[in-house]
């Protein structure tokens, strides 16, 4: 038998929740191998003064259920029980249809949940009452860096992009010297310097491939390069051109003189009629560090890359956009113009794609490139990816409670939404009946919009 109290909500940004109960329900989406939180976090939350309730088999063959109930938490049968009590529900993929009708109004959930590509499901939630917290939407600070899931997953995605590029390329990645020859190091391109690009590109250079990489963004230069990768750029191209252009200067005339005399500074060539080699614009590169590449830099870009692709041996590609279908920087031209036997893996495969010809899900082979479109790579890797998911979930969670014991040595959690908080105010999509995201909403507007136009154009029919 379970005692409890009522609850007592004193204003819209302050609800009170006596021992705070968080929820594990099993992951039922199909191929999703993680788990919300693992045993080594649940016992972090029970310290802190939290209940945790754990469905049986959550953690699958990995985290078994002995492990929770050793770190503290009580294993139930079925995702009812879980739904049911917790007050904070913790998952990986979003809530299917079974899944919100099982949620109650004041509940919270946490998990992966894209509102604008999904408006219609937050909508739901909405509907229920309940407040949603995504993990997509967690801000890019340095205070929410240890929230930060998305970065947490995008390292394993990069990770095991960089090895399917490897195992599927018909060649080696490094350069090896054999009885019978030595072997080219693969030529290997990374299309997108963001978490995932710089974890491939790491992998790929020690596999000791001939690594290069792109992205539109000039701070990410300087980290492409710190992973030991060559960063395609068209003014890179330019100053090589420039630099046969300057030549040793030798003073002459009155200042050869001058110089046989001893007065060396004569030897330094007149400012107002030469330029020094290495001390050209620098004052103008060090602004354009500052400032955004301009439109005709990009373009000249676009097209070294165009000639550049076709000496690759494997693209990867990982430019995301939260919110919005990836952008195309692979098409059929590009793809065409690869050697046969090259390989293409498109991390953006879920939302779109990055390559023109890519299947979600799916390896293609066009004109003897082979292009993979993988979904849910992190859980791939179900065990490391379930560890760092917790430790980011659990930071969430202290972030959204707070304890209020008057006594050190207790705990007395309670859940603490101020929406003054940049965290909570991003992060927080839904709340109290409606939709807070901005994203989300105009994406539900639209697909409305869509289907009163298609109701009316059948009509009319």
């Amino acid at each position: 038998m379970v005692t409890v109290g009522p609850r007592e909500r004193r204003s819209e940004s302050d609800v009170i929740i006596w021992r705070v109960k968080v929820g594990i329900p099993r992951e039922v989406t199909e191929g999703e191998r993680r788990v919300g939180l693992v045993p080594e976090t649940v016992g972090r939350l029970v310290k802190d003064g939290f209940e945790v309730i754990v469905e049986s088999g959550a953690g699958r063959d990995y985290n078994l259920d002995a492990n929770y109930e050793e770190a503290g938490a009580r294993i139930v049968d079925g995702s009812d029980g879980v739904y049911g009590e917790a007050d904070i529900i913790v998952k990986v993929a979003d809530p299917t249809e079974d899944e919100i009708g099982h949620m109650r109004e004041g509940q919270v959930l946490i998990c992966f949940l894209n509102g604008p590509q999904y408006p219609g499901l937050v909508e739901r939630l909405a509907e229920a009452g309940v407040t949603v917290f995504s993990n997509e939407a967690i801000p890019r600070t340095s205070a929410a860096q240890s929230m930060d899931a998305l970065s947490a997953m995008g390292s394993i995605a990069g990770y095991k992009c960089a090895l399917i590029g490897a195992d599927t390329l018909g060649k080696y990645v490094p350069m090896l010297s054999t009885a019978a020859g030595t072997t080219k190091a693969a030529n290997v391109l990374v299309l997108g310097v963001a978490v995932a690009g710089l974890q491939a590109i790491a992998i790929m250079n020690r596999l000791g491939g001939e690594v290069f990489a792109y992205d539109i963004r000039p701070e990410t230069k300087e980290q492409a390069q710190s992973l030991g990768a060559s960063f395609i750029d068209s003014d890179d191209e330019k100053e090589e051109e420039e630099e046969e252009q300057f030549e040793e200067y030798k003073p002459t005339g009155w200042r050869s003189l001058m110089v046989g005399l001893g007065f060396y500074s004569f030897g330094e060539p007149p400012r107002d009629q030469y330029v020094v080699e290495g001390e050209e614009g620098e004052e103008a590169g060090e602004e354009e560090e500052d400032e955004a590449w301009s439109k005709e830099k990009l373009e000249e870009d676009q097209k070294l890359l165009r000639e550049r692709i076709q000496e690759m041996d494997i693209v990867i590609t990982t430019a995301l956009v939260p919110g919005r279908q990836a952008p195309k920087l692979v098409d059929k031209e590009m793809v065409e113009s690869l050697k046969p036997g090259s390989v293409i893996v498109d991390l953006a495969a879920e939302s779109g794609g990055n390559c023109e010809l890519t299947e979600s899900g799916e390896t293609i082979e066009h004109e003897e490139v082979k292009i993979i479109g993988p979904v849910n790579l992190p859980s791939s890797m179900p065990i490391h990816a379930s560890q760092l998911l917790s430790r980011n979930m659990y930071n969430l969670i202290s972030h959204i409670t707070e304890d209020r014991a008057e006594d050190k040595d207790e705990k007395d959690p309670h859940l603490e939404l101020d929406f003054e908080d940049e965290i909570i105010d991003s992060t927080c999509i839904v709340h109290e009946g409606g939709i807070r995201d901005e994203s989300t909403s105009e994406a539900l507007s639209e697909r409305q919009e869509a289907t009163e136009a298609q109701e009316t154009s059948e009509e009319r029919r």
